[in-house]
């Protein structure tokens, strides 16, 4: 086991270099100046797009409403990210990983929104009628048949990487909380989420959407509410917090207590991994579920895909970062989900850890259901419809093993896959980005027009 860490160790230092980060942070600041910026002052009309888009479009084409497609895609990525992983960066680089988060995360609304926007544009059907796409089909259709092995690479990453960030650390993290909490079996927690999970995921696309979409607001709002309710309990310590992240994200943290100290680029790179992995803009596996939705614009879908990327980080993850700074428990030497309880814990004495563990567990049970979608239509990508049972079958035995698993090379793994699936997509979107700011122009041509024709009211 120990030779088998070391090596994906080491892939997992090479592809998480100064290429990587130039590469997600280098296509999102390509894409906002392409876009003039745009996702970051429409923030208002996507909300009012996502709210409007909860029933099936008269005119769209798909298989389940807008809304239904971002909360598929944010089941997938409010999960152990949010809680374990804002608190793994902050421990390992101080809290000045979080800036690097909120600055992946802003420049990741374009990247997302592009995502989106690719994904409806280039979709197909399959042989049931069902609109299928993602990465695999916008390289595939967008870019043309010479590059069509890119594609094929990444559904071949896709399909490996939901057994890590999908898989493997939601449930060793359900497991591990559960545990120190509740005293629960890791193994017995994997079997039952075994058999919670095969209830869903048999259901296909339409079950799972009306799934995530009961239960991703409920659980995102209930936890947001418990943070902020915390955060104002100590709202004269907010500021000076944002302060210590601004700070150390540009200064070595010194050390303290158990917190052993941290450089600058391991602020940049705990703080660009980890907010990847959070939000997943990049990644290429939000597009999959948006390229379901029944919508008769790709732009209207990348408005609301792009919110996925705002809510998981701007708001979540600042949420966990500033209360576990605010505790003072990220100089404890706790790490991961430890950490996060322990900080809500000691603002919120008996109660703080048992709301993490609950959320952690919902949050990270709703990442699994999430990306056996994305893992499902990789696989069927390569192989066909005739992979769909096999690999659920596959998907949903593999969670016990997972919850018996080392965390730390559990993380790792998922931390290296995650690489290896975005070098493809990130690719493909700053080749297809003319494509993007051109469908852009004309939606927002088209409404400016729309608007112009609309008869001025009048007082009778």
């Amino acid at each position: 086991m120990e030779t088998i860490t070391a090596f994906v160790g080491t892939i997992d230092g090479i592809v998480w270099g100064v290429p990587m980060l130039v590469m997600i942070l280098g296509v999102g600041i390509y894409l906002n100046f392409g876009l003039k910026f745009m996702p970051i002052f429409n923030i208002g009309r996507a909300f009012k797009l996502m709210w409007g888009g909860r029933t099936k479009s008269a005119n769209g084409k798909g298989e389940i409403p807008p809304f239904q497609a971002l909360m598929t895609a944010m089941s997938a990525t409010v999960g152990t990210g949010n809680i374990a992983g804002v608190a793994t960066a902050v421990f390992i680089g101080g809290p000045g990983a979080l800036f690097w988060m909120w600055m992946t995360a802003l420049l990741g609304m374009a990247t997302k929104f592009s995502e989106a926007v690719l994904a409806v544009h280039f979709r197909e059907k399959d042989k049931n009628g069902s609109y299928v796409g993602g990465p695999m089909y916008y390289i595939k259709n967008g870019m043309g048949e010479k590059w069509k092995w890119l594609g094929t690479l990444f559904a071949i990453f896709g399909t490996v990487a939901c057994f890590g960030i999908g898989n493997g650390v939601q449930i060793n993290s359900i497991a591990q909380v559960l545990n120190t909490n509740f005293d629960a079996s890791p193994l017995i927690v994997g079997i039952v989420v075994m058999i919670l999970a095969g209830a869903v995921l048999l259901g296909g696309i339409k079950r799972i959407g009306a799934f995530a979409g009961a239960l991703v607001p409920f659980m995102a709002v209930a936890y947001v509410t418990g943070g902020i309710v915390i955060l104002l309990s100590h709202v004269d310590m907010i500021l000076p917090a944002i302060g210590t992240v601004i700070s150390e994200a540009f200064t070595p943290s010194s050390a303290q207590g158990g917190f052993a100290g941290a450089t600058v680029w391991m602020a940049i790179r705990y703080g660009v991994a980890r907010g990847v992995f959070s939000n997943e803009a990049g990644l290429g596996s939000a597009p999959i579920a948006h390229a379901s939705a029944h919508t008769d614009d790709p732009v209207r879908q990348g408005l609301i895909a792009m919110l996925g990327t705002f809510i998981d980080t701007i708001l979540i993850c600042s949420i966990t970062g500033l209360v576990i700074i605010i505790s003072g428990q990220w100089t404890s030497g706790e790490s991961g989900a430890a950490l996060t309880s322990a900080a809500f814990n000691q603002i919120l004495p008996g109660i703080g850890g048992y709301l993490v563990a609950i959320a952690l567990a919902i949050f990270a049970f709703t990442t699994i259901v999430g990306w056996s979608v994305y893992g499902e239509r990789c696989a069927t990508y390569l192989f066909g419809h005739k992979a769909i049972l096999p690999f659920r079958i596959i998907f949903v035995l593999a969670l016990p093993v997972g919850a018996t698993m080392s965390l730390d090379f559990v993380w790792l793994l998922g931390d290296t896959l995650n690489a290896m699936m975005a070098i493809p997509n990130l690719i493909a979107l700053a080749v297809l980005s003319p494509v993007v700011i051109k469908l852009t122009r004309g939606y927002f041509t088209a409404d400016r027009d729309e608007k112009a024709e609309e008869p001025l009211s009048t007082n009778n």
